[in-house]
């Protein structure tokens, strides 16, 4: 009993943490990025204020959602975790493709930032500790922990190498991107499929129901989303870096 409740602190603390890192890191790497020309510095504090309230008001609402047991999954029901995972998704990446303003933002952050706040993927890692322990099935914890833990280690080389060559190294970043989104598409899909619903098509001898359940369930609800948000970002900037390539650089800000 002991252990099972120090597991569950170890998790709270690890997650809660890591959630609230990522969202200061964030929102420093934003304001640094905005410290340049055209930003003046009333559109740098309308900015900063939007975002700090989208993302900290997104994560409570996240927690506040998992602490209830709105994710809860139990066999028999179909599992609601696909509203948290696709909303954001869905509106953030209408923002990056629609908004200028979101556009004008992601031409201010440098790519091997947007590349490079991802080597947080490596605490997915935790899935492989919790498979050793008995207590998360091998066929969402392999390739949900190791996909992750590669990605996370790739993310710091690759973000140095397109810092240090950024005509170079391109590619790197979209392959990079693509085998991010990969591994969290095949996460969620092996997430769900082994999660006690009445979807469930695997693992019924150890269902996924750390998966559901609060600290962990923030992984899918709030972590997965940001990170394809991020995934997209990146590559819409890469899209945009290369169309822009021989034009002049300079678009005005205006009527944020």
């Amino acid at each position: 009993m002991r252990l099972a409740m120090n597991v569950s602190a170890l998790l709270t603390v690890l997650t809660l943490a890591s959630a609230v890192s990522i969202i200061a890191l964030i929102l420093l790497g934003l304001r640094k990025a905005l410290q340049t020309p055209p930003w003046t510095a009333r559109d740098r504090d309308k900015v900063m204020s939007a975002f700090t309230i989208a993302l900290i008001g997104w994560f409570l609402a996240a927690t506040v959602s998992a602490w209830l047991g709105a994710y809860r999954a139990d066999p028999g029901t179909m599992p609601t975790i696909q509203y948290a995972l696709l909303t954001p998704i869905i509106i953030g990446a209408w923002l990056i493709w629609r908004s200028p303003t979101v556009g004008l933002i992601i031409d201010a952050m440098p790519q091997q930032w947007l590349v490079g706040v991802q080597v947080f993927r490596v605490l997915g890692g935790t899935f492989l500790v919790l498979y050793a322990m008995g207590k998360m099935p091998g066929v969402f914890a392999w390739p949900a922990g190791v996909g992750d833990m590669l990605v996370g280690v790739l993310a710091g080389v690759i973000a140095a190498a397109y810092a240090r060559a950024p005509r170079v190294n391109p590619d790197l970043v979209m392959w990079w991107n693509i085998l991010g989104l990969t591994d969290l598409i095949i996460a969620v899909a092996t997430g769900i499929a082994s999660s006690p619903s009445r979807i469930q098509v695997t693992a019924f001898d150890q269902p996924n129901v750390l998966i559901t359940l609060f600290p962990l369930v923030l992984v899918p609800a709030f972590l997965v989303p940001l990170w394809i948000l991020l995934h997209i970002a990146s590559l819409t900037k890469l899209r945009r870096r290369a169309a822009t390539a021989n034009k002049p650089h300079g678009a005005a800000i205006s009527h944020m």
